[in-house]
């Protein structure tokens, strides 16, 4: 079984984009985390977020890392605070390969801003999500197997990340 290849970074950084067309190039399904949980749970993220709160959404992500790590051979796009907890990491990488698509702030916070589906973005100003962003950044570092620069186009990275996994 071919090691699941998870996709981490911050919110607006091309995960899903740039999973939905490796996943393509490699001939594996992709699973975007935050639909996964939607669909397993029956609400939407920000649903999640109101009704009980981002712990319980963190614990929910940790039981898709466990769920998905067992199927193989996929792209999964996590979501932008999976790979901040040290467990998530450490189960991912038993697993499969985290990569951390570093792209730099403006460009997340470009995609991101006033989207009402990311309770994270929607609910803080530019410059708390800022203070988020370093945060969570070397945080991604640790929890990643590489670092993948992410300020291409995400044909451009997933032909350099098919390229890493093909070495």
């Amino acid at each position: 079984m071919a090691k699941t290849i998870y996709l981490c970074g911050f919110m607006g950084c091309g995960k899903t984009t740039i999973g939905v067309k490796l996943s393509k190039m490699m001939g594996r399904s992709f699973v975007d985390m935050d639909d996964y949980i939607e669909k397993k749970h029956h609400l939407t993220i920000p649903q999640i977020f109101a009704q009980f709160g981002e712990q319980t959404f963190r614990q929910y992500e940790t039981e898709a890392i466990r769920e998905l790590s067992h199927q193989g051979n996929l792209v999964v796009a996590t979501g932008g605070g999976a790979m901040t907890i040290e467990q998530n990491g450490t189960l991912a990488k038993q697993n499969g390969i985290v990569l951390f698509l570093d792209a730099p702030f403006e460009d997340c916070y470009h995609r991101i801003a006033g989207d009402s589906n990311r309770p994270n973005a929607h609910s803080r100003t530019k410059e708390e999500l800022l203070e988020l962003y370093q945060t969570r950044y070397p945080l991604y570092q640790k929890n990643s197997s590489y670092t993948i620069d992410a300020s291409d186009s995400p044909l451009m990275i997933a032909n350099r990340i098919l390229q890493l996994y093909n070495r």
